[in-house]
């Protein structure tokens, strides 16, 4: 079914839509919940948020690329459970060095600098539009997706010490970009 017509089940109110986006988008979002929690119970709940989040966002959001909007929603809802599951213990997951890779980017950003949200995506999009297609497929399987160094390896081909340097550098690209714009 198309996503125009999933979106036009959520305006009226048809439980038809659950299903439809449930089919149509369940083994995307189950990769990238699955990617944070390596749980199957923790993901199988998470992925019933997220059509529980879906029916209450929709109406009133009106989503233009419903892929998009339900991959960010699992994605938001995945790293909150992690949060929530890890807040007391000390994190040893494979989640540390992503946020140690995204940390390096976000070093000195405090909310007084009150950075429009709109400004960031901007200059997010013009970066990954300067990379080439496999250096931007390395970066937001990465940072989006959660997809491990291992995975991402696999899927070019390449060695882990490849991928590494490659988000390294491109980590170091944005960097300056972000500092050139001002947001760092």
């Amino acid at each position: 079914m198309e996503d125009s017509r999933i979106i036009q089940l959520f305006f009226q109110r048809d439980e038809e839509a659950i299903e439809e986006v449930s089919r149509k988008y369940s083994a995307y979002c189950s990769k990238i919940v699955w990617n944070v929690l390596y749980n199957k119970e923790d993901c199988d709940e998470c992925l019933n948020d997220v059509w529980f989040t879906l029916w209450s966002r929709i109406p009133p959001d009106r989503p233009k690329c419903l892929s998009a909007f339900t991959g960010k929603i699992a994605r938001g809802l995945a790293i909150d459970r992690y949060r929530r599951k890890n807040a007391a213990k000390r994190m040893d997951t494979h989640m540390i060095s992503i946020e140690e890779e995204v940390a390096e980017l976000c070093g000195e950003y405090s909310m007084e600098k009150e950075i429009d949200s709109y400004q960031i995506r901007e200059i997010l999009n013009d970066f990954l539009g300067t990379l080439s297609r496999k250096d931007r497929d390395i970066f937001v399987r990465r940072y989006w997706y959660i997809d491990s160094i291992r995975e991402i390896a696999q899927r070019h081909q390449v060695t882990e010490t490849n991928v590494k340097s490659n988000l390294y550098r491109s980590r170091k690209k944005l960097l300056k970009i972000m500092n050139k714009e001002g947001i760092l």
